[in-house]
């Protein structure tokens, strides 16, 4: 079943139970009134016919048909019967039942399909012996006014059904436009590769605007994602073509001429080991990019310790370099995957002295709630025109030394990558021939 199908069904279905819930209480809240004003009625007529009665010695027939309802009888019954014949203006009525009661008592009830308003009054006769005089009158009238107001609430609740339909109908076109429109952009996403997307001009800001500029949101989002990664397959193409067809130069020279030259194999071998190893790295890399999206196990640590510890580490692997570390005296502890910034660090500190033949300043400080990394070298610097680009995937400032020291290009963009992850940021502040430091910011835990 389509949406404005059920839409209008449930809507319809509503109405209908409403409608049918409020005449259902009209019809018998003016049944219920007007079958206790015509029973107050002929209350107070008999009433009146028991005081005449107390007061007259002899009855006579006439006193009696003064008194009688125009639908109904009179009916004085005695103990043994019966006390004087029934007046009544029609012969059915009599078949109403009635017994000797020395009680008072007044009902409605139905008598031949019709309401019949009942009174019942102990009197004493001119005999001395208590009887019972009951009035009865049918409502005809009543019976034919609740038939009207029937077929009025009928009447009124398929009048009032009809509009229901109509705006069930228009509101399911209101709502279901911008849906369709949005299913029709999905297909066409899906089956043509477009990048459709929804116009929402002149729209008011409700539900179905922030459905649809969401999906606008996503649609750019994928498309840029889309493009990212058509550059990334591109770039990383590019990349491995370079080594690749090294070392199948290498290998096609050395089918040629290696036998007859060791220093050619020599040659040959080394920078097919060197190309390889730089592939290695390459392809490590983007595997690394890969697995930084990825789910990591999420603990609390030291950040300063971490910070001492690599730049320990480093100062062993490069005793000729300093490596100089700072950090505050308090812990700076913060939440997230040890490994995964232990690398940021890494990557940090092993451009830094790449890039550089000086010392490398490492400090770590809690700033305004944060944990602040300062990773510097005092190399040539970043132009500030290339700052804004050095966080790309593959993007080098200078190819050619970038090969010399190795460089694929991807390892601040694996930074920028973790940080982000971490609801942090990775920035670089750099001049000319003054170095470059790259800044990482972390939120503190507890802050």
């Amino acid at each position: 079943m389509k949406l404005r199908t059920k839409i209008q069904l449930f809507a319809s279905l509503f109405m209908l139970l409403i409608l049918l819930l409020v005449n259902t209480s009209i019809y018998f809240l003016f049944y219920r009134i007007a079958a206790e004003g015509e029973l107050d009625q002929l209350s107070t007529q008999s009433n009146a016919l028991v005081e005449t009665l107390a007061d007259s010695e002899l009855v006579s027939d006439e006193l009696l048909n003064a008194y009688l309802p125009a639908d109904g009888m009179i009916r004085v019954i005695g103990e043994n019967g019966l006390k004087v014949p029934v007046k009544t203006r029609a012969t059915e009525y009599e078949s109403l039942p009635g017994e000797f009661s020395t009680t008072e008592s007044q009902e409605i009830v139905e008598h031949n399909n019709i309401p019949t308003a009942v009174i019942a009054k102990p009197v004493i006769w001119n005999d001395g012996e208590v009887v019972t005089v009951q009035v009865s009158n049918q409502l005809v009238h009543l019976r034919e006014t609740m038939t009207t107001l029937f077929y009025v609430l009928a009447a009124a609740t398929v009048i009032m059904l009809v509009p229901t339909v109509i705006a069930a109908a228009v509101l399911s076109r209101f709502l279901l436009r911008p849906i369709q429109k949005l299913i029709q952009a999905m297909k066409e996403n899906t089956g043509q590769g477009k990048w459709e997307k929804i116009d929402l001009e002149n729209r008011s800001r409700d539900e179905l605007y922030e459905m649809e500029k969401t999906f606008n949101e996503m649609i750019d989002q994928l498309q840029e994602n889309f493009s990212k990664q058509e550059r990334f397959v591109s770039d990383a193409s590019h990349e491995l073509k370079t080594p690749i067809s090294i070392v199948k130069s290498y290998a096609q020279l050395l089918e040629r001429r290696g036998t007859d030259n060791p220093k050619l194999v020599k040659e040959s071998v080394e920078a097919i080991d060197t190309e390889s190893d730089r592939m290695k790295k390459l392809v490590e890399q983007m595997l690394a990019l890969a697995k930084n999206k990825q789910a990591q196990k999420m603990e609390k640590f030291d950040l300063a310790e971490l910070g001492e510890e690599t730049a320990s580490t480093f100062q062993g692997a490069y005793p000729t370099r300093d490596i100089r570390f700072e950090a505050n005296k308090e812990s700076l502890p913060v939440t997230g995957s040890r490994d995964q910034l232990e690398q940021v660090l890494y990557i940090l500190l092993d451009n830094a002295l790449k890039y550089t033949s000086e010392n490398v300043d490492l400090r770590i400080s809690n700033e305004d709630g944060q944990a602040v990394v300062r990773v510097r070298d005092y190399g040539k610097g970043i132009p500030e025109t290339e700052q804004a680009r050095i966080f790309e995937r593959f993007y080098r400032i200078d190819k050619a030394r970038s090969r010399d020291t190795g460089g694929t290009g991807l390892g601040l963009a694996i930074a920028a990558s973790i940080a982000e992850g971490h609801g942090g940021r990775l920035a670089v502040e750099s001049e000319e021939g003054a170095g470059a430091t790259f800044i990482l910011r972390l939120p503190l835990e507890g802050f």
